[in-house]
């Protein structure tokens, strides 16, 4: 597995890269064959404080239009279209890895009691729903972004008690699977880093 450095902007973070097993299809339009790269997203590193608030948050899965439910790379077209980048995918699906980056940087600060998926049937204080709004290459533009609106909801009563939209944009040098993941993945730690800060202090 090699490890390729990330824009300048943001030094010091690695980006995971891989080749996918052989036996799965290669779809991205460059070739039957062909073998694309699996690249993942880093979690925020981390950075515990004591005395944080005393609460529980449980993170939901994001939720996007169909495009982004998969694990492909995408590029949005001068004319608003969208389409797949072939040679490299994700690690995961989209929502589910982002899910993942979410729990682990919020985790990673120390300030909550626990952090914990739907799915794990833990107490919480607040549930945060998110969309993916926008997680792409813009070929018009020439940059890498990223926009996340979340909601922080209180358990039981269901109201909506805080809500934002965070967005990242960072320069791409070129439309190629490395490029394009290493944006992406420095534009959604600008994100987190946003996210995170809001969650535990409320800005």
């Amino acid at each position: 597995m090699t490890r390729l450095p990330l824009s300048p902007a943001l030094p010091g973070r690695g980006l995971r890269v891989g080749a996918l097993m052989a036996s799965l299809a290669f779809l991205g339009g460059c070739g039957g064959g062909a073998t694309p790269l699996t690249f993942d997203l880093a979690a925020l590193p981390g950075q515990p404080r004591a005395g944080g608030p005393a609460r529980s948050i449980v993170v939901s899965e994001p939720v996007g239009l169909q495009p982004m439910e998969a694990d492909r790379i995408i590029v949005r077209e001068a004319g608003g279209s969208l389409s797949f980048l072939g040679g490299g995918q994700w690690a995961d699906r989209l929502p589910r890895l982002i899910q993942t980056r979410v729990i682990q940087s919020l985790e990673n600060t120390g300030r909550l009691r626990s952090v914990s998926r739907p799915g794990d049937k833990v107490p919480s204080d607040y549930q945060l729903v998110s969309e993916i709004r926008e997680f792409d290459i813009n070929s018009a533009t020439g940059e890498a972004v990223v926009d996340l609106s979340a909601k922080l909801i209180a358990e039981g009563s269901g109201r909506v008690v805080n809500a934002r939209i965070f967005t990242a944009r960072v320069p791409v040098q070129k439309v190629d699977p490395q490029n394009a993941a290493a944006g992406l993945d420095a534009a959604l730690s600008r994100v987190l880093a946003d996210l995170v800060r809001w969650v535990n202090t409320g800005r």
